[in-house]
C-alpha cells in the first residue's frame, strides 16, 4: 500500500484523491490546504503542511498548489525522502529545474509530473501508430490550444506573474509543447511572438510559436491562446503516409467537445485523396487521471523508472519555455 500526503486540495487535488481512491493501491493519510473552505470531510486534513513532512508513515506526495509552490515543494519533499508527484509547470524557469534535478540524483525516490495529456487514450493510439513506422516519418505537428475567460480571472492566481510565473504558455500551451516533445523529441531552433493585446495583464494572452528540431527537420507551430472565446484543442501531425487530427479533448466539464481522432493513409498520386479516405475514432470517456496514477504508483511499487513526465521531460520543457519568453515581440 502506497501511503499519499496531498499538498493543495482545490481543483487538481480533488482529481488526484478520486483517482488514487479508484486505483486502490494507495491510502490517503493526510491533506493540507490553506482554505478552510475547501476542507471536507470526505478526507483526513492536517493543520500544518510540517503535519505531512515529519509524517514517516507517509512515503508519497501529490503537490497540486500553485505554480509559484511547485519548485519548492517538490525539493523539500525529496528532500524529506518522499516519491513525488507534482502538477504542472514544475518551476518558472529552467534553471529552477536544474536544481530540482540536483536534489533529485541525491535520493532513490521517484519523481512524476502531471503533464496529463500524454495519458489520454487518444494520444496513447497516436504515438503506437508513429512508433510503429506504418505512417512514415513524422514532417510536422500544428497545435491550438485556447480557452475563454471572463473578468473574474483577475482576481485568481494565475492572473498574477509572481504566483503563475507566466500567462497562457505555461497555463496550457505547455501541455501542447509536451506532446510536441513527445512525439518529436527535442527542438533546437524557436521564434516566437508573446503578447498580451487584450486583457493587457502582466502575462501574456497568446503565444504564436515555431519550433524546429534540427536532428530530424521535424516543425511544429503553437498557437495558444485567452483570447480565442471559446475553448478549443486541435493536435495535427503529417507524417509521409499520412496524417492524424486530433480535434476536441475529453473533460469532465465538456468544455472542450468531443474528442475526435482522424487517421487517414496519404495518396501522392490521383485521384487524391477524400473525407471518405478517413479513419474516425470518437473517445467518449477520459481515462487519463486514472492512467497517471497507475502509471506512477507501478514505477514506485516495481521500481521501475519515470519514462514519461519526468525531470528530463520537464527540463526540455521549461529550456523551450524560457526560449519562447525570451524571443517575444
Amino acid at each position: 500500500m502506497i501511503k499519499v500526503g496531498i499538498i493543495g486540495f482545490g481543483k487538481m487535488g480533488k482529481i488526484r484523491a478520486h483517482a488514487i481512491k479508484a486505483n486502490a493501491l494507495g491510502q490517503i493519510v493526510s491533506i493540507f490546504e490553506v482554505d478552510k473552505n475547501l476542507i471536507s470531510d470526505e478526507y483526513p486534513f492536517v493543520e500544518s503542511v510540517d503535519d505531512i513532512f515529519n509524517n514517516e508513515d507517509i512515503n508519497t506526495l501529490f503537490i497540486c498548489t500553485p505554480n509559484y509552490l511547485n519548485k519548492d515543494l517538490t525539493i523539500r519533499s525529496l528532500q524529506a525522502g518522499k516519491h513525488v508527484f507534482c502538477e504542472k509547470p514544475p518551476a518558472f524557469n529552467e534553471q529552477d529545474m536544474q536544481a530540482v534535478i540536483a536534489v533529485e540524483k541525491k535520493t532513490d525516490t521517484k519523481l512524476m509530473y502531471g503533464f496529463n495529456h500524454r495519458h489520454h487514450t487518444s494520444i496513447k493510439h497516436i504515438k503506437h501508430l508513429i512508433d510503429s513506422g506504418e505512417y512514415g516519418n513524422i514532417l510536422w505537428m500544428r497545435g491550438r490550444y485556447g480557452k475563454s475567460t471572463d473578468t473574474s480571472f483577475f482576481d485568481t492566481w494565475r492572473a498574477k506573474k509572481k504566483l503563475a510565473g507566466g500567462g497562457i504558455l505555461l497555463d496550457q500551451g505547455i501541455h501542447m509543447l509536451d506532446l510536441f516533445l513527445c512525439f518529436a523529441k527535442d527542438f533546437h531552433e524557436t521564434h516566437s511572438f508573446v503578447s498580451n493585446l487584450y486583457w493587457k495583464l502582466e502575462i501574456e494572452d497568446n503565444v504564436f510559436a515555431i519550433l524546429r528540431n534540427n536532428n530530424n527537420g521535424i516543425v511544429a507551430s503553437l498557437h495558444s491562446t485567452m483570447t480565442q472565446w471559446r475553448h478549443l484543442f486541435s493536435l495535427e501531425i503529417f507524417l509521409e503516409k499520412g496524417y492524424f487530427v486530433l480535434n476536441g479533448l475529453k473533460t469532465s466539464s465538456g468544455t472542450y467537445g468531443d474528442e475526435i481522432l482522424t487517421i487517414a493513409k496519404n495518396r501522392s498520386t490521383a485521384p487524391a485523396a477524400t473525407w471518405e479516405d478517413e479513419e474516425k475514432i470518437v473517445y467518449q470517456t477520459d481515462r487519463s487521471w486514472r492512467s497517471e496514477i497507475d502509471y506512477f504508483f507501478d514505477a514506485i511499487l516495481k521500481d521501475t523508472p519515470i519514462e514519461v513526465g519526468n525531470s528530463l521531460d520537464a527540463l526540455k520543457l521549461m529550456a523551450i519555455t524560457d526560449k519562447l519568453y525570451q524571443e517575444r515581440t
